[in-house]
């Protein structure tokens, strides 16, 4: 506890410095290991961070450093970094699961996050780009987003949001890893997502290109699991799920392991794609999952005359939407993406179109279905609140 009054100032300023992947406070998080006034009034603070080696080590004692000096002036505070305990962990850890067991989902029917699993019949319909940005326009449009890349053989989300480095030995490109306290995984963070996905945890081949998945039924569901369970999101308000093409093991696990989660079919405009577009949509069904909505994706290549050439037909959409709904669940045609070669480049150097080009005509479509989902009111008819009367 502070001694003083300008200890006391100093300590609250450092409430306002955020663990940049746990984000919460580092006060919240028992960092702070002391707070002493010198002679001289300037300070000497202490922290502890959760892991040797932890990558946002710098960043956090910037931070500290700049919070205390803006009580005590520039130059007058010094910072001793220190690293937590293996018990101070666990009883971080413990924290911040909130008492509940550690191999458990917490995303369950009675969570208030809501859960899209974004699916599509085939692949390279831009399924993966569509999650990617419309995660990160829901994250600027205030909501605490998470996604989990369930593409184990085909994960490209690292790479659509920069979450890239280089290794410094081989110099060979990587997904950025994760941090591991104890036995819980911190997400990276890019652009206000968190973001969990096989390639942050595989090696990069001799060439500098990713080792091949090559994994069947039982070690994909165990994959999957483990990124739902021991990876610590926190609360969010939307978890994206980017699932892989078809109807296969993944998608089939996602079904067990998240019956409540809605879904959203990504399709092009052609007739082939929506024929098998509706096959994922049928499973997500015979799992108990709902279909929110369908959106097609390279509808048309807008001309600078304000002509449209349909280079992959049309109605594909609209035509999934039907087939997919019934009369008591009727399913909306969420978007219509057209071609854009801003959404391309954006996916390739990892820079998200909905911010990188916010005008961008397929920018402004993905930014649309963002919109939709962000108002969209949330039903607590028999979910449990954690508040009791008095």
């Amino acid at each position: 506890m502070p001694s003083s009054e300008l200890e006391s100032r100093v300590l609250s300023a450092l409430s306002g410095v955020i663990d940049p992947e746990i984000r919460r406070p580092i006060t919240e998080l028992d960092m702070v290991e002391s707070v002493a006034e010198r002679a001289d009034g300037g300070v000497d603070v202490a922290i502890k961070l959760t892991i040797v080696g932890c990558p946002a080590a710098e960043r956090i004692e910037r931070d500290v450093r700049a919070a205390a000096e803006f009580v005590v002036g520039d130059g007058r505070a010094s910072v001793a970094v220190g690293v937590m305990s293996v018990a101070e962990r666990k009883a971080l850890t413990e924290r911040l699961r909130g008492g509940k067991a550690a191999r458990s989902i917490p995303f369950t029917a009675d969570s208030l996050t809501r859960v899209y699993a974004v699916t599509s019949g085939k692949g390279g319909v831009g399924k993966s780009t569509i999650t990617a940005n419309l995660g990160v326009a829901l994250a600027e449009a205030g909501l605490r987003v998470g996604i989990v890349d369930a593409d184990v053989h085909g994960f490209s989300i690292p790479g659509i949001l920069g979450l890239m480095e280089t290794d410094a030995d081989t110099g060979a490109v990587r997904a950025t890893r994760p941090t591991q306290v104890g036995d819980m995984i911190l997400p990276p963070v890019a652009f206000g997502v968190k973001v969990i996905s096989i390639g942050m945890f595989v090696e990069p081949g001799a060439d500098g290109g990713g080792v091949a998945v090559s994994w069947r039924g039982p070690m994909l569901h165990r994959t999957i699991a483990q990124f739902l369970t021991d990876v610590y999101f926190g609360d969010l308000d939307v978890l994206l799920l980017d699932l892989p093409p078809g109807t296969g093991d993944v998608a089939i696990s996602i079904g067990q392991l998240l019956p409540h989660a809605e879904v959203i079919v990504v399709t092009t405009p052609q007739a082939a794609a929506a024929d098998v577009a509706e096959r994922s949509a049928i499973l997500a069904r015979q799992s108990g999952q709902r279909v929110y909505g369908v959106i097609e994706n390279m509808a048309g290549l807008p001309q600078p005359d304000g002509t449209v050439i349909d280079l992959f037909g049309t109605g594909g959409g609209a035509e999934v939407a039907r087939r997919v709904s019934t009369p008591d669940a009727p399913v909306p045609l969420l978007a219509q993406v057209p071609l854009s070669v801003a959404l391309r480049a954006g996916g390739d150097v990892g820079e998200p179109v909905v911010l990188a080009d916010p005008d961008d005509a397929a920018s402004r479509a993905i930014r649309s279905v963002a919109e939709r989902l962000s108002t969209r009111a949330r039903d607590l008819a028999g979910r449990p609140l954690p508040v009791s009367p008095r």
